[in-house]
């Protein structure tokens, strides 16, 4: 049986499950513990509280599963958050770079009500400011920026991560969603180097890893690996 609305700890977790299944990672207890820096027994105990609340389920393999309901709340959650972001960002004036740990804190206390009247400010915005879809299941799929050749043209998607500090080292060096440019060079230690709107912008690999793009040439489509979507100059997760 599931509950009706979830508490605010198992959204936080449903949220993360979802960056799981949306960016086709494993969705395992394991990556939920790396992607919020949490041990493995506190994520244990409460994937078990949103398996007995009937928000998911998990095979013999261990490998979670949304239901019908988990799903449902989940999409909810996620694109309340991303609601949030944007009207932070182009109405209140918060940086991109910021607003992500911001949002975090006002979702839980949207009153429906409030909801309209963000989403009738925002007018019709699509994605949040690091370019994930608002109105989940409208996803773009992209290649990481990692794999791009040297020469190729490049359009900024989306960031993976949306941990605040990666957030603030993409904005320093130059890189935000829209963005269009060519990937000039590779450095001798592997950093990508792309030149968007006149500026040269330079990403460490694991970063790389992390800024979906469209590319042409494009590489083959892939999964980042989860622990380039979490680990980069610093430890950082969703």
């Amino acid at each position: 049986m599931s509950n009706e609305h979830a508490t605010d700890a198992e959204e936080e977790y449903l949220q993360t499950i979802f960056w799981l299944y949306e960016a086709g990672l494993a969705m395992t207890a394991a990556n939920v513990a790396r992607a919020m820096q949490l041990s493995a027994p506190t994520v244990h105990e409460m994937v078990g509280r949103l398996e007995r609340d009937g928000y998911i389920t998990r095979g013999e393999d261990k490998v979670i599963s949304f239901t019908d309901t988990g799903l449902a709340q989940a999409e909810e959650i996620v694109s309340r958050h991303r609601l949030i972001e944007r009207f932070l960002t182009d109405v209140v004036g918060v940086p991109w770079d910021d607003v992500h740990e911001e949002a975090e804190n006002l979702e839980h206390a949207m009153s429906p009500r409030f909801e309209s009247y963000v989403r009738a400010a925002v007018g019709d915005a699509e994605t949040c400011p690091h370019g994930h879809p608002i109105k989940v299941g409208q996803r773009i799929e992209g290649v990481p920026l990692a794999d791009v050749e040297v020469g190729a043209s490049v359009r900024i998607l989306r960031f993976e991560n949306e941990a605040e500090d990666l957030l603030h080292y993409l904005k320093a060096a130059g890189i935000e969603p829209e963005l269009e440019g060519v990937v000039v060079e590779r450095s001798d230690e592997g950093d990508v180097i792309v030149e968007l709107a006149g500026r040269r912008c330079v990403v460490t690999p694991s970063v790389a890893e992390t800024v979906s793009v469209v590319a042409d040439p494009s590489p083959p489509a892939r999964t980042a690996l989860p622990e380039h979507l979490v680990l980069g100059l610093e430890r950082y997760g969703r």
